[in-house]
């Protein structure tokens, strides 16, 4: 077996994690102890894989969280109900060690049996708060961390960790069933849904920590989802604005950093390695959903999104309109985020004076997030003041965990302070 690097071993049980553990679920129920199984598992592998990959990597885990799951239950053994549990696995398990079933379970296929678009609904459970059922879902499907999720949500690690916690005993309490659900339900949970797979895209697109800039792993797999989902729903406007969404961003995925590894923004991406087939496929989506219903959230962005793709040099985007959009937005689906987006462009069409009145106030909502500052730094860069814009790239820099947008924002400071010498 060849010794893969680090890098290589992580993406892999990133990608793997949720669909063992959607596999498990669906064999074995018990939701809780399933993810804890597949998470020694994981811990596991990240000590052996290093040293050369098993040739089914996906059997490998999930024989071994099976067998972590045996010996969990026999261990209870003060419970009756739980001796027969560990005693019928083991019977089932034969003597290849669960490897074989494992196989079989990876095998199975199909959108109407996708065990990680179940295990996407399950972690979406109504006995679940919605900040619950999206934690909970980024963790088990998204394969992000906690201390990723507790980013996402502005809170500290640990609050996220008890908070998933909780999750996962509220949904064995409640009989949470591993299936898809039936209309009525699954309409119910089908805005946490969007949320989530909206949040695993936006990690993978811009990592929030580590050295690397973006995650295709992340981004492949929510917009993996994003299609089951919309094959599942396919009337739901939403469900196609997402997908249009996820589709017209990673558009410009190839031309968001140099070979380098270095951030390049907007306004100087090479437009000509922008993935033309996305930006199609992604506009045909928006245009099937504008005028159906009422514009929701994911079709505004979609159509901001669409905005920015369409506009053959970033001297021709069309600024005015993405004002109006966000102005919509921030209506249908206020956020700190929404509010600081449209300042930008606002200060795209009025000016960068206009857009620095816009930030007033937003700096609650935005404390543990470096964006405000990026944000305040690039309209003072703009309206001249290099001093205070140099300061303000300063602060971004140290409070963002990407590396490659540390050295953006402190390349930028360094720049203005030649200039203002």
């Amino acid at each position: 077996m060849a010794a893969p690097d680090h890098a290589v071993v992580e993406d892999l049980l990133r990608n793997l994690a949720p669909r063992v553990l959607g596999m498990l679920v669906r064999r074995y129920g018990q939701f809780d102890d399933c993810e804890d199984a597949v998470q020694e598992a994981l811990l596991e592998a990240s000590r052996q894989w290093p040293s050369g990959l098993p040739d089914n990597p996906k059997a490998w885990l999930a024989a071994v969280a099976s067998r972590r799951l045996v010996d969990q239950w026999r261990s209870e053994s003060a419970r009756h109900a739980r001796e027969l549990r560990a005693a019928a696995l083991d019977s089932a398990e034969g003597d290849d060690g669960g490897i074989g079933r494992a196989e079989d379970l990876a095998d199975e296929s199909g959108v109407g049996n996708d065990d990680t678009l179940k295990l996407l609904f399950l972690c979406c459970h109504p006995a679940l708060s919605a900040p619950s059922q999206l934690a909970l879902t980024l963790r088990a499907v998204g394969g992000l961390t906690t201390a990723e999720i507790a980013s996402a949500f502005l809170v500290p690690e640990a609050t996220m960790g008890q908070r998933i916690s909780r999750a996962k005993h509220a949904i064995r309490r409640a009989g949470g069933r591993f299936e898809t659900p039936g209309p009525d339900e699954r309409e119910a949970r089908l805005a946490v849904v969007l949320h989530v797979l909206y949040l695993i895209f936006n990690e993978g697109y811009a990592a929030s920590s580590g050295p690397s800039l973006q995650r295709a792993d992340l981004t492949t797999e929510a917009i993996r989802l994003a299609r089951l989902l919309h094959r599942l729903v396919p009337e739901e406007p939403e469900s196609s604005a997402l997908l249009a969404l996820m589709l017209l961003t990673d558009a410009r995925k190839p031309a968001r950093e140099r070979p380098d590894g270095t951030l390049v923004p907007l306004d100087e991406q090479d437009r000509s390695l922008w993935n033309t087939a996305y930006v199609l496929e992604g506009t045909q989506l928006l245009s099937a959903t504008l005028g159906h219903a009422r514009p929701g959230p994911y079709q505004l962005q979609a159509a901001i999104a669409a905005v920015h793709d369409e506009a053959a040099t970033a001297e021709a985007t069309d600024w005015p309109q993405i004002a109006a959009l966000y102005t919509v937005l921030e209506a249908v689906a206020p956020s700190p985020v929404v509010s600081l987006n449209k300042a930008v462009a606002v200060a795209m069409v009025d000016g960068p004076e206009a857009g620095l009145a816009l930030l007033d106030g937003l700096d609650e909502g935005l404390t543990e997030t470096h964006r405000l500052d990026a944000v305040k730094a690039h309209l003072l860069e703009k309206s001249g003041d290099l001093i205070r814009a140099r300061g303000h790239y300063l602060a971004a820099a140290r409070k963002t965990k990407s590396l490659p947008e540390q050295r953006y924002l402190l390349f930028r400071a360094s720049r203005l302070g030649k200039l203002s010498t």
